[in-house]
Order: C-alpha cells, then structure tokens, then sequence
C-alpha cells in the first residue's frame, strides 16, 4: 500500500467562491481511477503540543503502490487541479508511505 498525505495551509483572503472551487478541485482528485480510498478534513479540535493544527485542509489518499500514485500524479484531472487551484494555497506539504 502507498499512502499520499498532503496537507494544504490556504491563502486567508479567498473568497467564498475560491474555497469552494478549491473544496470541489480537492474532492475531484479522489476519482482518479487509481485511487482505492480517499479521506478530506479540516483539523480537529484536539490540543496538545505535538499536534500541528496550522494547515488548513489534508487530502489522504490511498493506493496500491507506487504505480498507482505515479498514475495519478501524471493524470489529467490532478494538473487540471493544480492548474485551476495552485493560486489557493500558500503551503503545501507532503508526506509519503509505503507499507
């Protein structure tokens, strides 16, 4: 399995507007063929001191391995997200797993 976390910190002067195309640009890269399971969210309320709340929104999203995530980086919807939302964010940060 492949695990593709990302983590999104998003500009704080977007408009209604540009939040909601970023929220259905986010939720469009989930059906990407190659993608088996998909979690969106917002940071929870929990507070300790190891927990870093700062981002904005995460997308997690599952593959089989490392072919499926080659598959969906090069797919068209995911430039097309790129294309359309990249101006949304000020940070972008990713983390990647194998198991």
């Amino acid at each position: 399995m492949f695990v593709h976390s990302v983590y999104f910190w998003l500009k704080s002067d977007l408009t209604p507007d540009q939040r909601n195309q970023y929220v259905a640009g986010v939720r469009s890269l989930t059906t990407i063929p190659s993608v088996r399971n998909s979690f969106i969210g917002t940071p929870a309320s929990t507070d300790r001191p190891v927990i870093d709340r700062s981002y904005s929104y995460c997308l997690i999203l599952f593959f089989d391995d490392i072919a499926g995530h080659d598959n969906y980086q090069a797919h068209p919807i995911h430039d097309q997200f790129r294309k359309e939302c990249g101006s949304f964010w000020d940070r972008v940060v990713i983390y990647d797993a194998v198991s």
